[in-house]
């Protein structure tokens, strides 16, 4: 099992010298988020001040961008980082999708299906020669000039990573990804009787095996070496997972555990804007099964012991960063010596 990092700052410009870092410490992979900044820029920065490091989005928006241009992306990246990238994607959800990027919502399931298949044709196409034509339901793409064909790649090979919640996602990844990214408010109940179940589902219908699918999984940790400092940090992972634990489509998370009514009341806070008072009611059995807590050593080990054999490579949510790169060292020696 791996051990990667997280990305995610306010300053642009500081992520070469944190990619640097992280790599450094011996981390194998470095996903950058796509929330105040394009991922593609973050890893951009990132590439070209690194030699080892894996570099994922973590996740960027599929249905943000045209699959074509994010096929361009990942193929300028995979050849500038000499391929050491990793494409992940997600759906978002239908307001943000629609009123946050001002992009249609279709059915997410089949419509990322199809964005698929349009950057693999896209990537043969320019790798091998290949025709490009693909004649779907949300995407057709049937042009492709030389004038625009950025030619072979010497790395052409990019894992395609997806995101998601529901079963059908999960099953989507299974069936044509090479990766799925657990959601963060996950617990290991959520990925025994959930994920991977609806993975295999997936793996069955394309006739590959578990092999072939990577699964990423995000920790909420709260380092501390005093019981005070712990508390504090669980309880800014608290205020960060009832924010999650409000969204609808995010209820199987807290389904899986018993807690579905709770998300029912986390979303009715949000339309009362009662944003402030969304930690108070997220059940503490929730936090238990979701946070790792502890010293950086304890986390380390506690991240061994309870993913070992449930996914392939794990991170903490929380964005790795320099000035705690003590910590976050310990936390490295302790996960790779349990």
């Amino acid at each position: 099992m791996k051990l990667d990092c997280a990305l995610a700052m306010d300053a642009l410009e500081e992520v070469p010298g944190v990619a640097r870092a992280a790599e450094e410490i011996g981390f194998e992979a470095m996903w950058a988020n796509e929330t105040k900044h394009n991922a593609f820029v973050a890893l951009t920065a990132a590439a070209l001040h690194t030699t080892r490091l894996q570099l994922a989005t973590g996740v960027a928006v599929a249905f943000a961008r045209s699959p074509m241009l994010a096929a361009q992306s990942a193929w300028d990246l995979a050849r500038l980082s000499g391929g050491r990238f990793i494409l992940g994607l997600g759906t978002q959800v239908k307001a943000h999708v629609e009123r946050r990027l001002g992009m249609p919502w279709d059915p997410p399931v089949p419509k990322l299906r199809e964005y698929i298949q349009v950057l693999r044709a896209v990537w043969r196409a320019w790798q091998e020669g290949a025709p490009l034509r693909v004649e779907g339901t949300y995407y057709r793409i049937n042009l492709m000039a030389p004038f625009f064909n950025p030619g072979p790649n010497p790395r052409p090979r990019i894992p395609v990573f997806i995101a998601g919640v529901n079963r059908l996602l999960c099953q989507l990844a299974g069936e044509v990804a090479d990766g799925f990214v657990v959601h963060p408010l996950h617990s290991v109940k959520y990925l025994r009787e959930w994920v991977l179940p609806n993975i295999a589902a997936g793996l069955a219908r394309s006739g590959r095996t578990r092999g072939d699918v990577q699964l990423y999984a995000p920790v909420f940790i709260a380092p501390g070496d005093t019981p005070s400092e712990v508390d504090a940090a669980v309880a800014r992972a608290r205020a960060r997972m009832a924010f999650y634990g409000s969204t609808p489509s995010y209820r199987p998370l807290l389904d899986v555990l018993g807690y579905g009514d709770a998300a029912d009341r986390l979303h009715r806070l949000v339309r009362e804007r009662r944003i402030d008072d969304l930690a108070a009611h997220l059940p503490e059995a929730v936090v238990d099964a979701v946070v790792v807590r502890g010293s950086y050593e304890e986390i380390g080990r506690t991240l061994r012991v309870r993913y070992e054999g449930l996914v392939d490579r794990v991170a903490s949510y929380w964005p790795f960063t320099p000035a705690e790169g003590e910590g976050w060292r310990r936390l490295w020696s302790a996960f790779h010596r349990a």
